[in-house]
This record gives C-alpha cells, structure tokens and sequence, in this order.
C-alpha cells in the first residue's frame, strides 16, 4: 500500500512539471514579459540639451528695461556673481545685447530656495545661450534643429503681389524673395490686375512652428500675358537663378531702385508738373513710397554727386561705366558719399519729399550715353549663363522644377 502510494505521488509530480513546459506550448515566462511591455517607457523631456525633468523650470519674455541683473537677482544669484557672469559672456554674448521681447528659461534647483542653475537666452529662433552656474561658470552657444520643408503657392494678381500670398495665408515675405529673384526682370510696380504666379520655395520649422523662408527654388510669374521663369541652380559652389534658356536672370540694372512702392509718374516729354502748374519734360520715374523707405543702388558704380538743391532735395548721382549714369532724387536722408563704390542692391538713402515734391516718393534718372532716356524701355543683357560643362545638371534641375510647376493649381498652398 505504501508502495502504491508513493508511486502516485511520484506520477503527480511528473504530470504537474510536465504541464508547467508544456502547457499551450508557450515559454514559462511569457506572463513575465507581458507585464513589462505593458511597463511605461520614461522619455526625459529635453530642451537645449538638458533634462528639464531635474529642474524647476520658469519660462518667461524680457519685457522692457528688464535687465540679466534684475532676473537674477530675484533668484537668489548675488550680484557678484551676476557681474563675474557679465564679463565672462562679451567673448560669447554680450549681456547688454538681450533684447526686450526675447524669450529666456531658468532651470532651478528642486529645493525651497530654488537657486538658478542654468539661464538661457533665446538669441533667435534657433540660436540660444547657456549660462551653466550650477557649479563652475561655463557658458556656450546652441542650435536648434532646423527642418527644411519644400512648399509650393500660387495666386492671381487682383491689387499686390503682398496682398494676393496674404489673401492665401502666405508668409508675405514670400513677395520680397520673389521680387528679389526678378528684380531684374520684372518690375513689380507695374505688375497688374490679372498677372499670376506659381513658386516653389523653402521654408524653415523649429520644433514644428515655422520660422520664416527661405530660398525660392523655383517660380513662373506672368506679367502681361509673358511668362517669366527663374529656376535655383548652383555650378562651383555658387548659386544664381536661370531662365528657361539657362540664361541668367541678372542684368547689369535691377528694373527700380526700390523694392515695394507705386509707379506714379513716368517718363514723357510732356507732364503737368503738380506743383509748377505747367507742362514740362519729366526726364525720369517717379515711384511713390512711405517716408524712410530704403532706396538702392540700381547697378554697380561710383558715387559722383551726393548733395542737396532746391528743386532736387536731397539726391545721389552714380557713373556705373562710360555709357551709363543714374540719380536719385527727393530722399529725405543720405547715405552715399561721393567717391565711394557701391554694389548693385546696396542702400544709398531713403524716400523723401525734399525739394521740389508733394509727397514721398524717389525720382530715378537714367543716362545713356549722356542723354537721359526712359530705364524701362531698355533691354540689357543678361549675365554670364549656365556653363556648357553643367548644362547638363541644370536641365534635369529645371525640368524638375517645371513639372512641378505645371502640377500647381492657381490660388492654392501645398506643403509637400
């Protein structure tokens, strides 16, 4: 009897380990690694490279005559500590640079005095500065990531080319980039009702919020019924934008002095002067534009008059060459010396209503050969095109950026 007893004890145990293996064939620590993957993952919640997990964190905005001292002190850094901070940062940043409207964040210490650890200034969108005093003064610059996305607009002129990428919640910013791109070409005082344009450009995303535009990439504007194509191409490291043909867009004059502004006055042999009250000669462009508008230099050349008289105010003269003159009238201030070199775009002064005027506004002169002449009849050739060992490269760039250009249906905005 007690031999049958311990033989059945003998197979219970058999039978009881041979289940715990065998059971729905299943590993014996499955239930194990069930309750670890249902186990939360802890991600440390980063910012300029630090965990702000291990702080007190306060995010704030410089507000006006608010100082680096003045927010220090209030947590419990001594101001010669705060001096010592200073002048260890001019080789970095200099403090007296913080400007009111910039964002900051103090981390502190998770105790009751909450003594700062680590100060951070918020340059721009992207670039910031530690001011680590958790221990030994260090102090560093930083970047945040930036992504690149490639976007495309479109719009049908009806009054501006701002107020149509406004219209389609644009950034307007997108209009000084393309009137930059076709300054040459186009100008935008005289783009009308009716004009359209498609463009692909760049645009820059910190942490998922836009930080501005960058580069168009591409762009087909039609300005009176003729297309006008600009396509981004770089040959030895150095870019410039190119027309259908591989011609470059650049001219040796940009088509106004000014960026944004309205064609009052054109050039004629026979204009009732406003103020005169008489019919004269207008020998150049009047473009019309708020006081202080910055007005630039439409070529390259050397500053011959910089100077003031009574029917011109205040008005600058440039020798681009041996053919070709311009000048600048009614600016309400100067910038350009005479004898001084200046490049195509560079600011010579600003918009005006000194001497003989009625309201703000530059009137541009144009010299060929001696003789004043109208700038917007002229025809000047291009700079140097694409290069025969790159041609190539750039048909497959343009055609790129051609059908993608046809693909764009007018009005709209696409991220893609």
């Amino acid at each position: 009897m007690k031999n049958t007893f311990t033989t059945v004890k003998i197979l219970s145990l058999f039978i009881l380990v041979l289940a715990l293996f065998s059971c729905g064939n299943e590993p014996i620590h499955k239930d194990i690694n069930d309750v670890e993957e249902t186990l939360p993952v802890y991600e440390p919640n980063l910012e300029y490279g630090l965990n702000l997990d291990s702080f007190i964190v306060h995010k704030n905005t410089l507000k006006p005559n608010e100082f680096l001292a003045n927010i220090l002190l209030k947590h419990h850094v001594p101001y010669p500590e705060i001096d010592r901070l200073a002048k260890a940062s001019t080789k970095v940043f200099d403090v007296r640079r913080m400007a009111s409207g910039r964002n900051y964040t103090m981390l502190c210490k998770k105790d009751s005095l909450e003594k700062v650890q680590y100060f951070i200034y918020d340059a721009n969108a992207i670039d910031y500065i530690v001011y680590d005093i958790s221990d030994s003064l260090v102090i560093y610059r930083g970047k945040r990531e930036v992504t690149t996305k490639i976007n495309t607009a479109s719009g049908i002129i009806k009054s501006s080319l701002y107020q149509t990428l406004d219209d389609a919640g644009v950034s307007t910013v997108l209009a000084i980039e393309m009137a930059d791109v076709f300054a040459w070409t186009i100008d935008f005082y005289r783009i009308q009702k009716g004009d359209w344009f498609k463009v692909v450009y760049e645009e820059r995303f910190v942490n998922g919020k836009s930080i501005g535009i960058g580069r168009v990439l591409a762009s087909n504007f039609n300005h009176y019924k003729k297309d006008f194509f600009a396509c981004y191409f770089e040959q030895e490291s150095i870019g410039d934008y190119f027309d259908s043909d591989a011609n470059s867009l650049r001219r040796a004059f940009l088509k106004s002095p000014l960026k944004f502004g309205r064609l009052t006055s054109g050039f004629t042999m026979r204009r009732f002067h406003p103020v005169q009250k008489r019919n004269k000669p207008h020998l150049g462009t009047d473009y019309a534009a708020p006081t202080g508008t910055p007005i630039m230099a439409t070529g390259d050349g050397v500053v011959i008059a910089s100077a003031y008289s009574k029917y011109n105010g205040n008005y600058v003269k440039i020798k681009h060459n041996s053919t070709y003159t311009t000048q600048y009238l009614h600016m309400s201030k100067r910038f350009a010396k005479v004898g001084q070199h200046v490049s195509q775009s560079d600011i010579i002064g600003n918009v005006g209503s000194t001497g003989l005027a009625t309201g703000p506004h530059v009137c541009y002169r144009f010299w060929k050969n001696g003789s004043q002449t109208n700038h917007l009849k002229e025809d000047f050739p291009p700079s140097k095109p694409v290069k025969p060992a790159n041609m190539k490269n750039f048909k497959t760039t343009f055609n790129k950026y051609k059908t993608l250009i046809d693909k764009i249906k007018l009005k709209k905005k696409k991220i893609l």
